[in-house]
């Protein structure tokens, strides 16, 4: 399989926002944990994304290692510190891809993979060749470089981008990323301008837009399955005691795109006991701020840091999610999906243990 042609993206490596300019085709660890080998920690059918990408029959979850973000709550540690996973070749992606096509998948579903953006290009252009027709998800915490998505144009269907944080200081605090905001915003419209306005498949195969989708859906049995085939879903993970924040994202994106996208409000944050322990000690004596110049373009109003790693050792509570559904129905939210309670727990975390490689 070939390369991309006149550059090495790996001898000094600049591919997401933190541009660490690690060596890492010389065998060195970039921030995201990983060196320019692909390195996989599950492939495999996943029913527990939105209705719209899992289906009954799932999508097709390749759960790349290795994570430039490293929020401090991560529930996918394992994986995002690049120890769990797997070294595989280019070939073997391919293979993996249409393995998983195979299996009925209602998409591939690529999930945090940023770091191996040069690897996955050459290796959708030849699953594709060889008979690869299923959408293509890209599954993203949105810290992401629009120079590093733009390799991307023409080969992803449906871009999942989160929307973590609004407040400056709350990303610094959380993910050491003050810019999150703004570099995740502008990589989001990147994502709508390659993809554009949702389109959905009904039932009978007919393609339907937002709009008709939403009557569809009130016409059809309930059981009646509608696969997005093209668009962009942002997620929001709403955290304990950050409802103000959450507010202002969901504003920023209603304000921002409209119906041209769909939102995810998800209440699935679990506190992980392993996890907590391991970051949050470094962190209490932390100032909640961010520079000036991104606190000048935040509304946010800073609270102790304690404050808010005590908040991160609980889970949302039923009023707070139901409070933020409420707000954003009442701010004319319609395109978007909510998540049952019970979905806040560590049962609902794939196993990485290398199905499917």
């Amino acid at each position: 399989m070939k390369q991309m042609k006149n550059h090495n993206f790996y001898d000094n490596c600049m591919l997401c926002p933190r541009t660490c300019g690690a060596q890492r085709s010389k065998g060195k660890n970039g921030i995201c944990g990983v060196t320019e080998t692909l390195k996989v920690a599950r492939a495999a059918l996943h029913f527990w994304e939105e209705p719209c990408i899992s289906g009954t029959k799932g999508s097709g979850a390749v759960f790349f290692s290795g994570c430039a973000l490293h929020c401090v709550f991560c529930q996918n540690e394992s994986i995002a510190q690049g120890t769990a996973g797997k070294e595989i070749t280019p070939e073997r992606l391919v293979e993996i891809f249409l393995e998983l096509q195979e299996k009925g998948a209602n998409n591939i579903n690529l999930v945090t993979p940023t770091h191996f953006v040069p690897l996955i290009v050459p290796a959708l252009r030849a699953a594709k060749r060889e008979g690869l027709r299923i959408p293509i998800v890209y599954n993203t915490s949105s810290y992401e470089k629009v120079s590093t998505l733009q390799l991307l144009d023409g080969l992803v269907d449906i871009y999942l981008p989160d929307l973590k944080y609004e407040s400056p200081a709350l990303s610094g605090l959380l993910s050491n990323a003050p810019d999150y905001f703004e570099t995740a915003t502008a990589a989001i419209a990147e994502m709508v301008r390659q993809v554009g306005e949702p389109v959905f498949a009904a039932p009978d195969g007919t393609l339907l837009l937002a709009a008709q989708m939403n009557d569809a859906c009130e016409e059809a049995d309930e059981d009646a399955e509608f696969l997005m085939k093209k668009g962009v879903i942002v997620r929001h993970l709403a955290l304990p005691g950050q409802e103000a924040d959450s507010k202002r994202v969901l504003s920023y994106l209603l304000k921002t795109y409209g119906e041209r996208i769909y939102i995810s409000l998800m209440n699935q944050y679990t506190p992980i006991p392993s996890v907590l322990e391991k970051t949050l000690p470094k962190l209490t004596q932390k100032k909640l701020a961010a520079p000036e110049p991104l606190r000048e373009k935040s509304a946010a109003q800073p609270e102790s840091a304690q404050a808010c790693l005590t908040g991160l050792q609980r889970r949302l509570t039923e009023d707070e999610y139901e409070a933020l559904i409420d707000f954003a129905i009442e701010n004319g939210i319609e395109n978007g999906f909510i998540q049952d309670q019970e979905t806040a727990q560590e049962s609902f975390i794939p196993a990485f243990d290398g199905e499917g490689i």
